[in-house]
């Protein structure tokens, strides 16, 4: 997924919206549907079409009860992700011992997703709240695979495009969402029907963006997901887990299973 939107394009004020490219983001798509391990098109979907929606989530931080804290304090989450001792004092059930568990099953780490969100952005690191919020979007992605039970699958990432959509207000998730069920026509898996679960679960969610993550991490995983109000991933549960990888888009940029942070 392209998991950062800086709003700003080279030559251009800070804070201004950058104008949207359908044209250019529905030629990325295509690609994106012929080779789905072509991961650099989300990124160039995302900044195509996802506009000012950083900039309004940093704008709607800063009106929940902690989010002035939190902007104000401005910490890379990546970082304390990057903590292996952090990881380890967190509680068995809990959000973070989840999260453990998933990335060193599955080889991941947050730097190596800040690798990959760095190809052919120069701004993503950028000095600026927005560009934090950005960066903060981006670290939390693996996190919501945990709180959402979208697992790794071709599927599960495309439901998680969908529940994002909800979350983030980024048209590019829309478009991909899009295109992951537009491919699944003709199977007998109601694979478009589990990717819409996913917009109206993230619809239906608190905002996840406003939490203070190192409190969540630490809170048990099934009490965090009911006061979140995340509801099971029916659909997608009922999918065989043979058929979830199939034929859809990645729709997220997919690690190698020897993420270079861990290697």
């Amino acid at each position: 997924m392209a998991l950062v939107d800086t709003t700003r394009a080279p030559g251009r004020p800070r804070g201004s919206a950058m104008k949207m490219d359908w044209v250019h983001a529905l030629r990325s798509l295509r690609r994106l549907l012929n080779d789905k391990d072509d991961t650099t098109q989300v990124f160039e979907i995302m900044r195509s079409l996802n506009g000012a929606s950083t900039s309004k989530g940093y704008q709607r931080l800063l009106g929940t009860m902690d989010g002035g804290r939190i902007a104000y304090a401005r910490e890379e989450f990546a970082a304390r992700l990057m903590d292996d001792a952090w990881l380890d004092s967190l509680p068995e059930g809990s959000v973070g011992a989840a999260y453990r568990t998933f990335i060193r099953e599955e080889q991941l780490s947050a730097e190596g997703l800040a690798q990959v969100s760095r190809q052919g952005v120069s701004a993503i690191d950028e000095q600026h709240p927005y560009a934090w919020f950005g960066r903060r979007t981006r670290d939390v992605h693996d996190i919501w695979h945990i709180l959402s039970g979208y697992n790794r699958d071709a599927l599960g990432e495309s439901c998680l495009v969908a529940f994002s959509y909800a979350q983030t207000k980024g048209l590019g998730w829309a478009l991909i969402a899009a295109g992951a069920a537009w491919r699944s026509r003709g199977t007998k898996y109601p694979v478009a029907k589990a990717i819409w679960q996913g917009y109206r679960r993230g619809k239906a969610a608190v905002w996840l963006l406003g939490e203070d993550y190192e409190r969540l991490m630490a809170e048990p995983l099934d009490a965090a997901r009911r006061r979140l109000n995340i509801t099971p991933a029916t659909v997608y549960n009922s999918i065989p887990v043979a058929v979830r990888n199939g034929t859809l888009p990645a729709a997220s940029p997919s690690r190698a299973s020897t993420d270079p942070a861990h290697a």
